[in-house]
């Protein structure tokens, strides 16, 4: 017996094997896993699960991947932090924060590339690849690393600098491309379709890789004692993220391990590029961006490819979607880092600064139990925040002016400005 029927297209529902293949033939919709759900509730139990490994594998009869050889660095199963500090600050009486800098490359997109990488194995790939903003790319660089198997990474030549260094040292082959991600994205989709035998895990085997990020609402219903939240927050960039977390709180609900599911869904996008946020906001449609400039460059997708199925999610769901400033995003950053001692990158920054407008706006209440889904760590983009620093004071080691420094009239916060050297 098999979990895994094949695929079926969100659109047409025309079935096909589980083989590579994104697109449907019939319609051109997109495919996504078609589960055989009576099997998966037959097999699956709450015991089963707390008895599993500590990583999004112990949630692995609800996911693709069928053979026991598995790319599992550990990425997953992490904290659900209570953010009563930020939640405060926030006026919400019930927050909570999934952190997924600390997973091993420092984002969620360890999550979908285990489960793709995995799943790439199955179809004996000769080589595998992607398109990214940055995060995506260390993924792939060091789960395909653990695999032994090449990979051809394409990045816009304008991420951030320490993005470029993570995905090196993995030794991937990165090639960099003028112009936004749009452009990565052709490039490597012409390149996945002249190689049959490669697996590019955001392109040809898509329908896999999404699934892992419903492991997102998996380890959140779990660490809530098995109850779903009321509203969550989640960054857009194709949208596929928040509509992965839909799909995840659905299955719980269908395999009997939570109650319901009636969670609304809230997303933000950075101002400066935001089709889907825009497309909600507005209830239109999402018109993809060509020109557009913003420090969230790992959210920096100006023609999203689950852009409209993320818009319908959110609106269908009762939620909404933020547009916060590159300004507030910032500012969000040190918040966060302030208040819960969580350090994140201008996409949690986006989150977070979401957050705070969707309360102000009155779509979220005080009194919802809200979760927040915090998806990189800052240290990734420090070029970026060094402009929002300042730097310590310079004192001689001589506690009288150690003393001065800290006299009422002295005020320690007020730092002289990051000379021009420490940006370089």
């Amino acid at each position: 017996m098999s979990r895994v029927i094949g695929l079926k297209c969100r659109e047409c529902g025309a079935e096909y094997p589980a083989i590579i293949q994104n697109t449907c033939y019939e319609c051109f919709g997109p495919l996504e896993v078609n589960y055989d759900w009576d099997y998966i509730s037959d097999n699956i139990s709450k015991e089963k699960i707390a008895a599993g490994p500590k990583s999004i594998w112990r949630y692995a009869d609800l996911l693709p991947v069928e053979s026991e050889r598995r790319i599992d660095l550990g990425a997953g199963f992490n904290t659900l932090h209570h953010a009563d500090r930020l939640g405060a600050a926030l006026g919400l009486k019930e927050l909570y924060i999934l952190d997924e800098s600390v997973n091993p490359t420092n984002s969620f997109k360890d999550r979908v590339t285990s489960v793709a990488l995995s799943k790439a194995l199955e179809f004996d790939v000769k080589a595998v690849g992607c398109a990214s903003t940055g995060n995506l790319a260390a993924a792939v660089g060091a789960h395909a690393a653990k695999a032994g198997l090449p990979a051809y990474i394409f990045i816009p030549g304008t991420i951030e600098l320490g993005k470029i260094v993570q995905m090196l040292v993995y030794g991937p082959h990165v090639i960099a491309v003028e112009g936004t991600y749009d452009d990565a994205n052709r490039l490597a989709s012409e390149v996945a379709d002249s190689h049959p035998d490669w697996a590019f895990v955001n392109i040809n085997i898509r329908p896999y890789y999404t699934e892992g990020s419903k492991t997102l609402a998996y380890e959140t219903a779990e660490q809530l004692g098995w109850q779903t939240p009321d509203h969550i927050v989640a960054p857009l960039a194709s949208g596929a993220l928040l509509c992965a977390i839909s799909r995840g709180y659905k299955d719980l609900e269908r395999v009997g391990l939570v109650d319901g599911a009636d969670v609304k869904l809230s997303g933000s996008q950075p101002l400066n590029c935001s089709p889907i946020a825009t497309a909600v906001q507005n209830n239109s449609e999402v018109v993809p961006v060509r020109n557009f400039e913003t420090v969230a460059h790992s959210l920096a997708i100006g023609n999203p490819a689950d852009g409209y199925y993320a818009k319908k999610t959110i609106l269908d769901s009762g939620g909404y979607a933020a547009t916060p400033t590159d300004a507030e995003i910032i500012e969000a950053i040190h918040l966060l880092a302030r208040t819960e001692g969580i350090f994140t990158e201008p996409a949690g920054g986006t989150t977070v600064a979401g957050l705070k407008k969707l309360v102000e706006s009155g779509h979220i209440q005080p009194d919802e139990r809200v979760v927040v889904y915090v998806t990189g760590n800052g240290l990734k983009a420090q070029d970026t925040l060094l402009k929002s620093l300042q730097r310590p004071p310079v004192i001689k080691p001589m506690l009288g002016e150690f003393e001065q420094l800290v006299a009422p009239k002295f005020d320690i916060h007020k730092q002289q400005e990051i000379a021009p050297l420490a940006r370089t």
